[in-house]
């Protein structure tokens, strides 16, 4: 019997402790250690906005290809808020494992894997408007590079695996994803089509730039006239907009200017093309019926006549 089940990470056990940008860890990671690798063994790694966007670009994918190949979905909150993790192979390696020579996009690999071992937290305090950056340490018990005689301090870490530039691109949607949990009941839960509308906008950039390039789009919100070209071609500028939108579409913020009277002209556009298209089935329903009629000859005639009520 075949095993359909999709490839879910492995979820390991771990043991946080807190940390500020100005603690201390001991710690270093190296092809040479006697555990290289086996954290890439074992993964379970959730993908950030951007993590999708430079890995997508390292493997010469669009984002549809690369969502659909290499991740799996998952619910990050009880409203179904859509993320997705790194897809594994059915022993828990990650697919970017090369082998002994590790990670095959170690210049380009997601957040999580550049802060290993360290875990970023957003924290925000009750009536807070910001969250605050914290810091957790994960202690497994593969891992040796805890082991090594090295201290480094967080923020001395994270400039050395290049955290702040994925940070710096996904700070706002962090936010998100942290303001919908917080609120919880008081937002209520979206629809399908905004959880659908984030996923789009989250993972998928290239089908939301064919959303942000389309007609109606261009219709209902208010633009400047260098966007478009901005859009078409720059994916963080494009990914920078996705997360304005989303605010707008998950808390009502108004972000994004909308064109005047959009809506009742979308409305009465929408009423136009169901009235064309009533209008087309009344002809071909009219044109079926003629069609049947001239080939049945004078039995159709007949048929007709009587169903009609009439008598020849």
């Amino acid at each position: 019997m075949t095993d359909t089940r999709p490839a879910i990470p492995f979820r390991s056990a771990v043991m946080p402790e807190a940390l500020r940008a100005d603690s201390r860890i001991q710690f270093r990671c190296h092809k040479d250690i006697s555990c290289f690798n086996a954290c890439c063994k074992q993964t379970d790694v959730t993908l950030a906005p951007y993590d999708v966007l430079r890995l997508k670009r390292r493997l010469g994918l669009t984002s549809t290809e690369f969502v659909r190949d290499f991740t799996v979905p998952f619910q990050m909150d009880g409203d179904g808020l859509p993320g997705i993790k790194l897809k594994t192979d059915e022993s828990g390696a990650c697919l970017q494992l090369a082998g002994d020579a590790g990670c095959c996009v170690y210049e380009d690999r997601p957040t999580v894997c550049r802060y290993y071992p360290l875990a970023l937290l957003a924290l925000r305090e009750k009536d807070s408007a910001t969250a605050e950056e914290r810091y957790s340490l994960v202690k497994e018990d593969h891992c040796r590079g805890y082991e090594e005689p090295r201290e480094i301090g967080v923020a001395e870490y994270r400039a050395e695996q290049d955290c702040e530039t994925f940070d710096a691109m996904n700070r706002e949607w962090y936010q998100l994803v942290l303001k919908k949990k917080s609120a919880g009941p008081a937002v209520g839960r979206p629809p399908q089509a905004s959880l659908r509308l984030f996923f789009m906008a989250s993972y998928d950039i290239d089908t939301f730039r064919r959303f942000v390039l389309s007609e109606n789009f261009r219709q209902t919100y208010s633009l400047p006239d260098d966007f478009q070209a901005e859009v078409e071609t720059d994916d963080e500028a494009l990914l920078s907009f996705s997360y304005r939108f989303l605010r707008q579409v998950l808390f009502g913020e108004h972000s994004v200017q909308e064109v005047a009277d959009a809506w009742d002209q979308r409305v009465v556009q929408r009423q136009e093309v169901w009235a064309a298209r009533k209008q087309m089935e009344i002809e071909r329903r009219q044109a079926a019926e003629d069609r049947k009629y001239a080939e049945g000859g004078d039995g159709a005639r007949g048929d007709f006549m009587m169903r009609c009520g009439t008598c020849p």
